[in-house]
């Protein structure tokens, strides 16, 4: 819709440009209405463009997880003192072994504790089985608090370390029997083993000789 006023302003404009000599009133004219329509468009201010977000990263883009699994969806982690039974902890302090010597010999791989040593340091096979079952008496400690270990278990890794020593396995338990706790004989129909005090000690000894 036209503005008000337009025909008169538009009168005015041709007056003013007659003034002028002859051969310039059209040019005039011109020049005068094109500043007047130009002061009749609407005043339009840039529009602001809104800077976009990037969108917040999904959680599997998380460099890590509150799990421990990180980008290449590996769960190895450090033992911490919260993943120690209290009786674990316990026997830490008793023989003035820290996490950190644990973390020399075990780390986490999701719920299962697996080991880094690889060497028990002995050429000795009757000394290999002993040190077996006294890292295995070791994970079961941290995990449940019970210092024990399986002899079955203990003769497998034996074989799987080649110190497996047939005639002589359950004499080896036998001669041992002061690190074990009111251990008489050793029975493959009742395997569970649980460290006496001696044994424990012996246990952190090993623990600063592997670490």
């Amino acid at each position: 819709m036209l503005p008000e006023g337009l025909k008169t302003d538009v009168l005015e404009i041709a007056e003013i440009a007659k003034a002028c000599p002859d051969n310039l009133q059209e040019r005039c004219f011109e020049l005068l209405l094109s500043r007047y329509l130009e002061g009749l468009a609407p005043t339009t201010s840039p529009k602001t463009e809104k800077t976009e977000q990037p969108p917040p990263p999904q959680g599997n883009e998380s460099t890590e997880s509150a799990s421990g699994a990180n980008s290449n969806g590996n769960t190895e982690q450090d033992l911490t003192l919260a993943d120690l039974h209290v009786k674990a902890r316990k026997f830490l302090e008793k023989y003035q072994r820290t996490i950190a010597d644990l973390n020399q010999l075990f780390y986490k791989d999701g719920d299962e504790l697996k080991p880094l040593y690889e060497d028990l340091k002995t050429t000795k096979v009757s000394e290999n089985q002993i040190r077996i079952a006294l890292l295995a008496a070791l994970k079961e400690g941290i995990k449940t608090g019970e210092f024990t270990f399986d002899g079955e278990a203990v003769r497998t890794e034996c074989q799987v370390r080649k110190c497996y020593d047939k005639a002589n396995f359950a004499a080896n338990f036998k001669r041992n029997a002061t690190l074990f706790d009111g251990f008489e004989a050793y029975d493959s129909q009742a395997p569970k083993i649980r460290l006496a005090e001696s044994g424990k000690e012996m246990l952190s000894s090993l623990i600063a000789e592997l670490r």
